[in-house]
């Protein structure tokens, strides 16, 4: 049985932190495998990245999710007894639940929500000085996925819940202020949601047949059983919050066609360039870091033993810039995808393997649908100048963005 490759430091979890999004490849380029062990949090950790590491990893036979991740994580990005943390069959119930809200006809209609607000806002950024766009698209984004999902919003409070969502997204690995921004945003957040799902519940809040918001309060297990109230305001917020979060994603779009302006006519000509623009968006730049299970029992694989309990992380950048599956990953080369046919464990910015039944996140279509909006706006609906600013992604921080958050001024609509 080969031994599997150690950090040798007491723990790892400050080299972690320090090194962010490359941590694991790192490591693995310095023990030449795409497998090593560390101690993270306290904790033996096994490190992969890879596809046939990916296709590992989903196995719902050897993984669960149901204890891995970490306390700090839970009180702040996911919440507590949601949809991430389970398995078996209450997770194919509750994934269920979210895979009869994501049908072609529901995503394009988000797409749309999403595409008269921006729209809608292009007239006063012409009259406004410079424009964050990052700032401009999360508050966009929390608008339309409240839309959609029969959110009710009052005037003005578009804003506050944003800066809620925001504030989870920021903060699951990071420490001191932003980590207690974000358990303060999750406790509001959540309360929230919750006082929503029992006025739905109790006949005061109208809510359309199949909104989610509906779907959410109305649910049952399989033993009949509602969801709980907290459960369901984390659930509800599992809506929310990943949607917000793809305004990252909308930034690096635009970073995209200002770093490599000869794909903005390119992607105004094809709506099947745009696809492989956006795709390679998505493979590119970082948004997950990580995905985390533990071992359901113990087994080996490769020659390696993975023994009961150990938490397993698989490296999600680092698969997407794998040289073996991506030749040059550090190139951003959208021509990549061209006739791609799908790979559900190469391509894992969102997680890897099925959506209807496995882990990978079931609003990856809806994030390709936004991104898609996002980049037919940029390219079409609108010019602008984007002045000097630092438009540097520091791979050490994670979520990472632009310092700046893409600002653009001299905002001028031509659709």
């Amino acid at each position: 049985m080969a031994t599997i490759p150690r950090d040798h430091s007491p723990d790892s979890t400050v080299a972690f932190l320090r090194a962010g999004y490359r941590f694991i490849s790192e490591r693995c380029e310095r023990h030449g495998s795409d497998i090593f062990q560390a101690r993270l949090l306290l904790e033996p950790t096994i490190c992969l990245r890879g596809r046939p590491a990916a296709e590992l990893f989903y196995d719902a036979d050897r993984f669960v999710r149901e204890g891995a991740m970490p306390t700090r994580g839970q009180r702040t990005l996911t919440g507590r007894g949601g949809v991430q943390g389970l398995d078996g069959a209450a997770h194919h119930d509750r994934k269920a639940m979210f895979m009869s809200l994501m049908t072609p006809t529901a995503v394009r209609h988000l797409g749309r929500l999403f595409a008269d607000e921006w729209q809608a806002r292009i007239p006063a950024w012409e009259l406004a000085g410079p424009v964050t766009l990052h700032t401009e698209v999360a508050s966009m984004l929390t608008g339309a996925v409240c839309g959609w999902a029969g959110v009710p919003l009052a005037a003005g409070e578009a804003d506050r819940r944003t800066a809620n969502l925001q504030a989870m997204i920021n903060s699951a690995v990071a420490i001191g202020p932003r980590h207690w921004r974000g358990r303060l945003g999750r406790l509001r957040g959540e309360r929230w949601a919750g006082d929503l799902v029992e006025r739905v519940r109790a006949g005061s809040l109208p809510a359309s047949e199949g909104s989610a918001l509906r779907v959410i309060a109305e649910h049952r297990d399989g033993q009949g059983r509602p969801l709980s109230r907290r459960v369901a305001a984390v659930e509800l917020l599992n809506l929310l919050r990943p949607t917000v979060a793809v305004a990252g994603f909308v930034v690096f779009a635009a970073l995209a066609l200002h770093d490599h302006p000869g794909w903005r006519q390119r992607v105004r000509d094809s709506d099947e360039v745009t696809e492989q623009f956006v795709q390679e968006v998505r493979r590119y730049y970082p948004f997950f870091p990580v995905a985390a299970a533990r071992v359901r029992r113990s087994f080996d694989w490769q020659g390696y033993h993975f023994p009961r309990d150990r938490r397993v992380l698989l490296d999600l950048y680092g698969t997407d810039h794998h040289p073996e599956l991506w030749p040059e990953p550090e190139l951003f080369r959208p021509e990549r995808f061209a006739g791609w046919r799908g790979d559900p464990f190469t391509l894992v910015p969102q997680g890897g393997g099925g959506h209807l039944t496995g882990h990978r996140c079931a609003g990856e279509w809806i994030a390709i649908e936004l991104l898609k909006q996002a980049v037919t706006l940029l390219t079409g609906a609108m010019r602008y100048d984007v002045p000097p600013q630092d438009l540097a992604v520091d791979l050490r921080r994670m979520p990472a963005l632009p310092p700046s958050g893409f600002v653009v001024t001299d905002v001028r609509r031509t659709g």
